[in-house]
């Protein structure tokens, strides 16, 4: 099997505009952002041409890319000091060869796994697999999860060598869950940060977090300021406050959501800020979450109406980067495994371009900010 497609087999779930350039005005060539902008390399489909076309997206609309890894850790490798396997470190040549060297690069890895309720799968030679024995029995605090994951942490930077580092994704959804393991994760959370920058102190490191909780309204019978504790003890050890933002999956249910939001949600923190993922669905989709379906109304409008509000937002907030997770509807990738009825499709039309590959009026925003002069 070649390289492209051991790498395709890496990407499993875990978990009509058209831009015309036109002339600018003096003022409009003034404009800047204080932001970098960028995507994952998520393809929409398993082929050549889907990988292809996010990695040419991320060529000519991003000045960053987020290599995203939620789908679980080689423990015992990583504990040992073994070679990982051949399909990881396959994918890894494959991203890092086809990432322009101008861009700035995002990684993120998880301890958590994909329904942030507890320790991540192993990662062998699938992604998601289930944890070996004894490691379906270890805490996050027991000292091999400490060891392994460490020098999981250490062989991706080492390998990757990226601007900026998260060592944990949605890291308070483990809080929400199940606050019960919530003392044991912060150990490991301290351990690996302190860990890390004793060995790489310039390198920032930090845990995104959901943003959700945190608002009033977002989750039904959720207590949004007692939420905020979890995530005001990882911002203690953590150089960057970065939120993961997906405002059609809440209370409002595509709706709109209150004005106030993104400065409610970006002053949480005082840490300099970071949009560590987002996305907006632009189709009405529905669900099933236990006792019936769920549908979400949503459209085109409503899309762009969120990226315009959000990079306003990063605009005033100053913030550091932001990642809009899907460059592109992933109907047929969707299709081609088997179309499950999981939580999923709540992305699956999240992409600033169709499933046709045409762009949305929000890819328009989009271009709009990138045309702008980076701020030094």
């Amino acid at each position: 099997m070649d390289l492209f497609n051991k790498y395709i087999r890496t990407i499993v779930f875990s978990a009509t505009a058209v831009f015309i350039l036109g002339g600018c005005s003096k003022h409009e060539e003034l404009k800047s952002r204080p932001f970098r902008m960028g995507f994952t390399p998520f393809p929409h489909e398993i082929s050549q041409e889907g990988v292809e076309f996010v990695y040419n997206t991320l060529g000519t609309e991003a000045d960053i890319v987020n290599h995203h890894f939620d789908n679980g850790v080689p423990w015992i490798e990583a504990l040992n000091d073994a070679e990982f396997s051949h399909q990881i470190m396959e994918d890894w040549h494959y991203r890092k060869s086809h990432v322009m060297p101008s861009h700035k690069k995002y990684v993120s890895v998880t301890p958590i796994n994909a329904s942030r309720n507890g320790l991540a799968a192993y990662r062998g030679g699938e992604a998601n697999m289930a944890l070996p024995s004894p490691w379906n029995t270890y805490s996050f605090n027991d000292e091999e999860v400490k060891t392994a994951y460490l020098n999981y942490c250490k062989r991706v930077i080492e390998f990757f060598q990226p601007d900026y580092f998260g060592m944990s994704i949605e890291a308070n959804l483990l809080y929400v869950l199940d606050p019960t393991l919530w003392t044991d994760y912060l150990a490991l959370h301290q351990y690996i940060y302190h860990q890390l920058k004793a060995s790489y102190p310039d390198l920032p490191v930090f845990s995104s977090v959901a943003g959700t909780p945190m608002l009033k309204g977002f989750i039904e019978g959720n207590d949004h300021v007692q939420q905020r504790l979890p995530v005001l003890q990882l911002m203690q050890l953590s150089d960057y406050y970065a939120v993961s933002f997906y405002p059609h999956l809440s209370g409002y249910l595509g709706n709109p959501y209150p004005d106030n939001t993104f400065d409610e949600l970006f002053s949480i923190s005082s840490k300099p800020l970071i949009v560590a993922e987002t996305g907006y669905t632009a189709e009405t989709f529905s669900m099933d979450i236990g006792d019936g379906p769920l549908t979400i109304h949503t459209d085109p409008v409503k899309q762009q109406k969120y990226l315009d509000d959000l990079l306003a937002a990063c605009e005033k907030w100053k913030a550091k980067f932001v990642i809009y997770f899907s460059v592109r509807d992933y109907d047929q990738l969707w299709a081609q495994i088997g179309s499950p009825g999981d939580i999923n499709i709540a992305w699956r039309d999240a992409g600033l371009y169709d499933e046709a590959g045409n762009p949305r009026p929000a890819m328009n925003s989009w271009k709009e900010y990138f045309k702008r002069k980076l701020e030094d």
